[in-house]
């Protein structure tokens, strides 16, 4: 199983950054961090990397059920989409699936709060 939905997009970085943020604030998701790793890389270790932002994206109805559902949810919250740009100048967005990263969990409430998210994330995702 993957536990991630992506595409290459034909968009410069900002622009992707940009339809992305859009398309999940469509779907009922906002942003709620955000991390420039290539940002955070250069300034920690001093290093060269590419193009990369994550996005933490929340719908707060579902995150509300699933921290109704499992108490300990929240370390796997908020739903976590990348931004990145690889070494051939092409931009990918990937969404997490809840789904799989959920598995280990054995609670059938909060499976169906996984199955809604990854429905959504993947709306998302094939809009772009």
């Amino acid at each position: 199983m993957s536990y991630h939905f992506s595409k290459i997009l034909d968009l410069n970085f900002d622009e992707a950054i940009e339809k992305t943020t859009a398309i999940l604030k469509e779907e009922g998701f906002g942003v709620l961090t955000e991390i420039d790793i290539k940002e955070t890389l250069k300034k920690k270790l001093d290093v060269d990397f590419r193009k990369y932002r994550i996005l933490g994206a929340c719908n707060p109805p579902n995150a509300y059920k699933a921290l109704q559902a499992e108490g300990h949810i929240g370390l796997m919250l908020p739903c976590n989409v990348i931004v990145q740009e690889h070494d051939n100048g092409k931009v990918e967005v990937s969404a997490v699936d809840p789904v799989a990263s959920m598995q280990a969990i054995e609670n059938n409430e909060l499976g169906e709060v996984a199955d809604t998210v990854r429905g959504m994330l993947k709306k998302v995702i094939d809009r772009l």
